[in-house]
């Protein structure tokens, strides 16, 4: 009876296994294989006539600490810093209203809605409202506002609003789900013993919604700093960030070692900010499981 239940134990793992192996060859074909490549590429010297030369040198990471990089990678950690803590601000009170709403279907279809256009068309639209001679400044002159058209585009404001407008979804979605599966008998619990509603919003739910929050702030962080597009439609000289080095470095240069490794500092980061939400993840799911355990203990005991 033991030997048919472990050869049965030990056919299920080979099937399961076999089902495996499509994921794994795709994981290491489209995600390992390509880290690798970039990872090398950025310890290799740069090609004459671009490409690089196969022997070993550190000049890539040397450049990256020249003080012009230095600035730019200052430049867009402070945007993307502040426009991860506009659409975090603007995400919570959001995603806390469509979880609170008889309509969240309606508002989780608006929030999906702009994933169905391709991402250059949002720009562009953008670009049509914030323009010179846009629909802005157009609406501010004939309400006599302002004079003289006001260049709301090809700066960092502009960077920093198309790229709360272009993220957001990222944040109001795990916020959402966070909020969506809060205990809200938790509130009128903070309310009944003295708490002012300010007091158990910031005590009690956002607490208890923190794994959304830094799923929301990854989602969010990652690729604002590596992007590309967004500053280069809409920003000016003032807002050239990382993911443009990296374009610039590749096709105008040809320094393929030094986008590389700026890549790999992008790629770092992801990395971290991945491990932080799996940490989060657990320790908030073995904090469940102790309460619930408790909460058994103490039902049994009554």
């Amino acid at each position: 009876m033991k030997e048919k239940k472990l050869s049965k134990e030990l056919h299920d793992s080979r099937v399961g296994s076999f089902y495996g192996w499509p994921m794994g060859l795709w994981f290491i074909i489209f995600f390992v294989a390509p880290l690798v490549i970039i990872f090398v590429y950025s310890f290799l010297k740069k090609g004459i006539y671009g490409g690089v030369e196969w022997n070993f040198s550190l000049k890539a990471y040397k450049q990256m600490c020249k003080p012009e990089y230095g600035l730019i990678v200052l430049r867009t950690l402070k945007i993307t810093i502040i426009s991860t803590i506009i659409t975090i601000l603007v995400s919570i009170p959001s995603a806390y209203a469509m979880a609170r709403s008889r309509h969240q279907t309606l508002f989780l279809f608006l929030v999906i809605i702009p994933f169905w256009t391709n991402s250059l068309i949002r720009i562009f639209a953008w670009m049509s409202i914030l323009n010179n001679d846009g629909i802005l400044n157009q609406i501010l002159m004939k309400l006599h506002i302002i004079k003289d058209y006001v260049p709301f585009l090809y700066n960092t404001k502009a960077v920093i609003l198309v790229s709360v407008y272009m993220y957001i979804p990222y944040a109001i979605l795990p916020i959402f789900t966070a909020v969506d599966r809060f205990d809200f008998s938790l509130l009128e619990a903070a309310r009944d013993l003295g708490a002012t509603k300010p007091q158990s919003m910031f005590k009690v739910l956002i607490p208890g919604i923190r794994s959304g929050i830094i799923s929301a702030l990854i989602f969010t962080f990652i690729p604002i700093f590596g992007a590309y597009t967004v500053p280069l439609l809409v920003g000016g000289k003032d807002s050239y960030m990382l993911g443009n080095i990296i374009v610039d470095q590749v096709q105008k240069t040809r320094n393929w070692p030094l986008a590389a490794a700026f890549s790999m500092v992008i790629t770092l980061i992801s990395v971290i900010g991945i491990m932080m939400i799996t940490r989060t993840n657990s320790k908030d799911a073995q904090l469940k499981k102790k309460n619930t355990k408790e909460d058994n203990y103490v039902g049994g005991v009554q």
